[in-house]
């Protein structure tokens, strides 16, 4: 799909800010740049759409070789996303997916066909096309700027760090959306962040780039549990060992628990708290009567709202993060340890509880890692 040989960015005064990079990328991988300040990787994303011209080496998308395209067409072929996301003001959400489209003269109405569609795939209905930026929330700006980048329908979709600005909920939230997004359209995607958390969780393959070359190139585990360097591993950072510890363990279900402790809406607060007492917790999940999750309540909500409310519908608290089954461990991982979270409940895709994932649940795995190797030593010694 994409193929960088030998590609190399000299500017005046014969500094190098990209050497020599060599790169096959597969059609439909999610590939991530990441490095420290002024590594390159934004250089090399920005030389995939000729927004930056290579000094040396080529580049070719599909076998053909950009330098032999007219640029303007190249970048109308390739979707883009930016941190600053870019809407125009003047124009509403409609006008901005389908711009793009528009200059390919597309007809009006497939255009207007086409935006319906994609904000389905974000979840928002045909009441947003004719609004304006101004009238959206950050989040919801940010996933704009995503579907204008596939309007055109393009193969290949650059990203340079298109969550950055964006506050740690909402972050996560889109970084979600857009990981099932990915698997769901299957495009080729070069995203470039500086964020090693953002590229375990969403990169097929991380390339790691120092000083204008690539250090290690490879999958999230396989950085993770074999770092190229010393330069590596500092970059990665030590409290990530205990993402790849037990490489036997790479799934949520594979730790959580299968039978949470559970209570339905219609039930009173004096019921929740006789179940907390007799179970032993101090938080309860809430399940409608498909077992489909509603939220959480647990006893500083009970004892805040007891004198106001009677039944758990009235307190129960909705906005809760939660993972799919199937879920890498290490993003569970992330959202309990990085957010300091007691619990992170496992869901299906139609949203019923599957089980939970506790910190107690990780124990072990900390055990290992902190302890494991050096207990090793020990014993050999």
């Amino acid at each position: 799909m994409l193929t960088l040989e030998n590609v190399s960015k000299t500017y005046k005064g014969g500094k190098k800010a990209v050497n020599s990079i060599n790169l096959n990328i597969d059609k439909g991988e999610f590939i991530c740049f990441i490095g420290p300040s002024g590594c390159g990787k934004t250089t090399t994303m920005k030389m995939i759409n000729r927004l930056i011209e290579p000094s040396e080496g080529r580049i070719l998308i599909e076998g053909r070789n950009i330098m032999e395209q007219d640029p303007v067409e190249l970048r109308r072929s390739i979707g883009y996303v930016i941190q600053q996301i870019g809407l125009f003001p003047h124009m509403t959400i409609q006008q901005n997916i389908t711009l793009v489209p528009k200059l390919l003269k597309h007809p009006a109405d497939k255009r207007k066909e086409r935006a319906r569609e994609l904000l389905k795939l974000v979840d928002m209905g045909p009441e947003y096309l004719d609004r304006y930026p101004h009238e959206l929330s950050g989040g919801q700006q940010q996933r704009i700027g995503v579907l204008r980048a596939l309007a055109a329908e393009p193969p290949l979709i650059l990203m340079d760090e298109p969550f950055g600005a964006l506050d740690p909920i909402t972050r996560d939230s889109l970084q979600e959306e857009f990981k099932k997004l990915q698997k769901t359209l299957h495009k080729t995607i070069v995203f470039v962040t500086h964020d090693m958390d953002e590229a375990i969780k969403l990169a097929d393959r991380i390339v790691i780039l120092k000083a204008g070359e690539i250090v290690q190139a490879g999958t999230p585990d396989e950085i993770l549990r074999f770092p190229a360097n010393e330069f590596v591993e500092e970059f990665i950072g030590k409290e990530r060992l205990i993402q790849s510890s037990s490489p036997d363990i790479e799934r949520v279900e594979q730790i959580m628990n299968p039978d949470p402790v559970t209570i339905t809406p219609e039930k009173t607060l004096s019921a929740a708290i006789q179940l907390m007492r007799a179970e032993r917790v101090d938080s309860l999940l809430v399940i409608d009567e498909k077992n489909v999750l509603q939220g959480y309540v647990d006893v500083e909500m009970i004892d805040r709202k007891r004198k106001q409310a009677a039944l758990v519908a009235e307190v129960l608290e909705r906005d809760l993060y939660t993972v799919r089954s199937g879920t890498l461990l290490r993003d569970a991982v992330h959202k309990i340890l990085k957010r300091g979270m007691k619990f992170v409940p496992v869901i299906d895709d139609a949203g019923r509880l599957t089980g939970i994932v506790t910190r107690a649940s990780l124990v072990d795995i900390v055990y290992d890692s902190i302890w494991g190797e050096e207990n090793q030593l020990a014993v050999m010694s």
